[in-house]
């Protein structure tokens, strides 16, 4: 087709589950026409995901959306693994966060995704075709022809895109169509989920509870909004059918002291684990996102966080490619980033489930949650991300602090209004200067690129300072200014996903964004 095709949408985004809805998020906000098509118009019914960290937190506050997803999320306490015979095998709380949030919260999924899909009502940018499925994708050098159909009249329709997100889960079509493999194990232990509603309290079912057991590891999660969840796994000699009925479930939850006391049933559901990757991440236009991408053993609860991070990767790099501030090999670094920081998090969550299922000591345990403790870093599954090369300036001089998720600490302008840091920065490319204008540390040159890309120049005060420019930030608690000074850069390129992509030794443009 030639470049003169008329195009219906910039993205189109095939499936509307909290993926897809974050994206819509992402692109309406930056005022990308967006045209997203869903098989289902009623959120699904079945809480898959548990947990949002602080980092993810972020990201919804980037939608503008972080309080009101407070009014439905709980604070998580603490984690705590236990025997059968209600020994404490070992307990953590969680720390404070550093990026402006609590450090984890209990979710419950289907009012997570309300939240997500009244906050893209907000953009006359995107649209949600309810009731369609993709039927065929058709690319060429311009852009991609989808082809949908109407579920209720066999209606068929075509639908023009610059760019395709696939954010239709494990069983994608899309990537089927795209001829895109999946590769990796599906893990042969069926487990049942059995949620429930809270009844009567019971001792510390605030905490989330791993029943660590050889023979029947179970997952014990307090949901918010007066949810509760618990996973078991099926013997060899168990199926689906043995734990269809409320009795039968409730032979399970007794076996943990549940009782019909504290809960009542809400429903059940069943699956496999699995630790599978697609072959690519991108065919031509079109990207695969979240489940479609890769999937995970839930023990991380990073499954959901690692897909709405994805779909904000490239959301944020799409939007500066169809604005025509970066050229369009940026979208090569997607998977660079993103699949690696996948890939440690699934190492993460299969390492907590040998613990979980027993297949460790206890001495093999407390040495590796010992040598955690000892490494004075947040535990492995609420480490943030760290991009090591993509997107970055990690040329000669480059510092380790390129590649980190900034922290968030509370800031103030210089009209002495308070807030968290990000609230002031905005969106795109920022400079942030420790004390310094961050300008005055640019050549000439190097200023001039950064102005080409659109960037921002900040000085971040200390309080016992005046602030010197109307751009001026205040860094309350002197936070940040000590993060900086500590990986010895007084000077940070952010990007706008809040990743360091420069800092003091090597200024300069990445290469493949200098003079395109």
């Amino acid at each position: 087709m030639s470049s003169q095709t008329r195009f219906d949408t910039d993205v189109a985004i095939i499936g509307y589950g909290p993926g897809g809805v974050a994206a819509a998020n992402v692109l309406g906000k930056l005022g990308v026409k967006t045209i997203a098509i869903e098989r289902s118009k009623d959120i699904y019914s079945r809480a898959r995901a548990v947990t949002v960290n602080d980092w993810t937190m972020r990201i919804f506050q980037d939608m503008g959306l972080a309080e009101k997803m407070k009014t439905i999320m709980d604070v998580t306490h603490s984690l705590r693994w236990l025997d059968y015979e209600g020994r404490e095998l070992t307990s953590t709380p969680f720390p404070p966060g550093e990026f402006g949030h609590a450090t984890s919260y209990a979710i419950y999924q289907p009012e997570m995704e309300r939240v997500l899909r009244e906050g893209a009502e907000r953009y006359k940018s995107v649209s949600v075709k309810y009731g369609w499925e993709t039927v065929t994708l058709d690319q060429d050098d311009d852009g991609v022809t989808v082809r949908i159909k109407n579920l209720e009249t066999d209606e068929v329709e075509t639908v023009r895109a610059r760019y395709v997100l696939a954010c239709d889960g494990g069983s994608s079509q899309t990537r089927e169509q795209l001829g895109i493999k999946l590769i990796g194990d599906t893990l042969p232990v069926r487990w049942v989920v059995i949620d429930c509603r809270v009844k009567r309290w019971w001792p510390n079912r605030h905490m989330l509870t791993f029943w660590s057991d050889k023979k029947r590891p179970v997952v014990d999660i307090a949901l918010s909004m007066g949810n509760h969840r618990w996973e078991f796994p099926l013997n060899p000699d168990e199926t689906d059918a043995d734990f269809q009925t409320h009795e039968q479930l409730w032979r399970l939850l007794n076996s943990l002291g549940v009782t019909e006391n504290e809960v009542s049933i809400h429903q059940q559901a069943f699956y496999n684990h699995h630790v599978r990757f697609a072959e690519r991440w991108r065919e031509g236009r079109a990207f695969l996102c979240g489940d479609a991408a890769h999937l995970m053993p839930p023990w991380a609860g990073s499954g959901m966080q690692s897909c709405i991070r994805d779909t904000q990767n490239i959301c944020l790099k799409l939007a500066e490619v169809l604005g025509g501030r970066l050229p369009e090999s940026i979208l090569d670094t997607y998977e660079i980033e993103r699949a690696p920081d996948v890939d440690r998090y699934t190492q993460t969550s299969v390492g907590l489930g040998m613990i979980i299922k027993r297949e460790l000591s206890d001495e093999q345990i407390n040495a590796m949650l010992e040598a955690e403790r000892a490494s004075g870093e947040l535990p492995a599954v609420l480490r943030p991300p760290h991009y090591q090369q993509g997107w970055l300036q990690k040329g000669e001089g480059s510092k380790e602090v390129v590649g980190k998720l900034l922290p968030q600490p509370r800031a103030a302008n210089c009209r002495g209004l308070l807030g968290l840091l990000d609230d002031f920065i905005g969106e795109g490319i920022v400079l942030l200067g420790a004390n310094v204008d961050p300008a005055s540390k640019l050549t000439s040159a190097q200023r001039a690129t950064w102005e080409e890309l659109g960037a921002r120049f900040v000085a971040l005060r200390s309080v016992d300072q005046h602030a010197q420019a109307d751009s001026d930030l205040i860094d309350i608690d002197g936070e940040l200014i000590d993060w900086l000074d500590k990986h010895g850069v007084d000077v940070v390129a952010v990007r706008p996903d809040k990743i360091v992509l420069a800092a003091s030794g090597n200024l300069n443009v990445p290469e493949d964004l200098a003079g395109r």
